[in-house]
């Protein structure tokens, strides 16, 4: 229940208590007026039965009308007084590391609407600052890794092109340079996603056939899954055309196809499906892995997180895979889903505005 009800409910409440005790009064008033009555004179003509007539139709004829316009009066008052309060909820509602509402305008009056306003302006400034900070430090870090893992990657290559090593140690170091390489991923992935959420990021706007995308990304998919044993299929596509960077498009089909090759099974299938929908493009990839918990499925989009759900394995990758897929989806104003119905199959939908082409 609102405040706003909450209000309105005790408003009318104590109307209704006000009118009662006012014909309480009015009836005692007028019932002082007249004799008291006689043995003989009770009845209809009373001077008892005729003061509680004339109060009752005066509670009828005028109480009821004021407490009617009260309440009316009250609910109005009492959405007026609130309006700034919604206001700030709906500023607050949308309070995101990437976007920081302004917050409505203060009135002027110095009441405690207008204090509460100062307090949430100033709160959004030190957010701001904070996200600012955080997204600096970040980008910075990132750019300082990326020099020392290459030289360590040149060096790890060059150790394991080395013939003097044994195999267990040629081995040793393969195993170093993937982790090594799994690490740089993280600091490319983390560094692109701070300077998508500072904006500084910019897509191109330009016709990009949809379904010649997702054929090209089914050929590279094949290559991908071959040496797992992993069936491919393109079941349907449909020809669509949408607006959008073509770079980011395809980097965001990448990171699905490489999720659906990475957390499948041994000798698993892949099943690509591009159908129009109305005014959207609806791209659905799934893959015959482990399946994702419940529990675990609203957080998978959430940056550094990986399934370990399953005991004795660790999920592979860096856990950016999918966020920076998101960001590409909402940056193209479409919407990307996780849906795992089964214990062994998880389906990503992805539904793109379609672009009409003007005749």
């Amino acid at each position: 229940m609102t405040i706003r009800t909450r209000l309105t409910l005790w408003y009318a409440g104590i109307l209704l208590l006000a009118l009662l005790v006012t014909g309480w009064g009015a009836y005692r008033a007028m019932l002082g007026q007249s004799h008291r009555p006689q043995p003989d004179e009770a009845g209809p003509d009373s001077p008892e039965h005729q003061a509680l007539k004339e109060t009752a139709e005066m509670m009828v004829v005028t109480g009821l009308p004021v407490v009617c316009l009260g309440l009316l009066g009250g609910w109005w008052l009492t959405r007026r007084a609130l309006a700034p309060v919604a206001k700030l909820t709906q500023a607050m509602e949308k309070i995101q590391p990437q976007h920081l509402p302004e917050p409505p305008p203060r009135k002027g009056s110095g009441d405690e609407l207008d204090r509460l306003t100062e307090v949430f302006k100033a709160m959004t400034a030190r957010l701001d600052g904070a996200f600012n900070r955080v997204r600096e430090l970040t980008l910075r870090a990132a750019r300082e890794f990326k020099a020392p893992l290459a030289v360590l990657g040149a060096e790890m290559e060059a150790a394991r092109r080395d013939e003097s090593l044994s195999e267990p140690e040629q081995e040793r170091v393969t195993r170093q340079l993937d982790e090594l390489r799994r690490l740089t991923r993280m600091v490319e992935g983390l560094a692109w996603l701070t300077q998508a959420d500072a904006g500084q990021i910019v897509l191109t706007q330009e016709p990009v056939r949809w379904d010649e995308l997702i054929r090209d990304n089914f050929a590279d998919a094949l290559i991908q899954a071959q040496p797992l044993g992993i069936r491919v299929e393109l079941s349907a596509r449909e020809a669509v055309t949408i607006l959008g960077d073509r770079q980011r498009l395809r980097q965001l089909l990448l990171n699905l196809t490489d999720n659906a090759v990475k957390y499948n099974r041994s000798h698993g299938h892949i099943l690509m499906v591009l159908r129009r929908v109305g005014d959207t493009a609806e791209f659905a990839i799934s893959n015959t892995g482990k399946g994702i918990p419940p529990e675990i499925l609203p957080r998978i989009f959430d940056r550094f997180f990986r399934d370990n759900s399953s005991p004795g394995k660790t999920a592979e990758g860096c856990g950016l895979g999918l966020s920076i897929a998101q960001w590409i989806v909402t940056a193209h104003q479409g919407t990307i889903t996780v849906e795992s119905p089964e214990t062994e199959l998880t389906m990503v939908r992805v539904r793109l505005p379609v672009y009409i082409i003007p005749a």
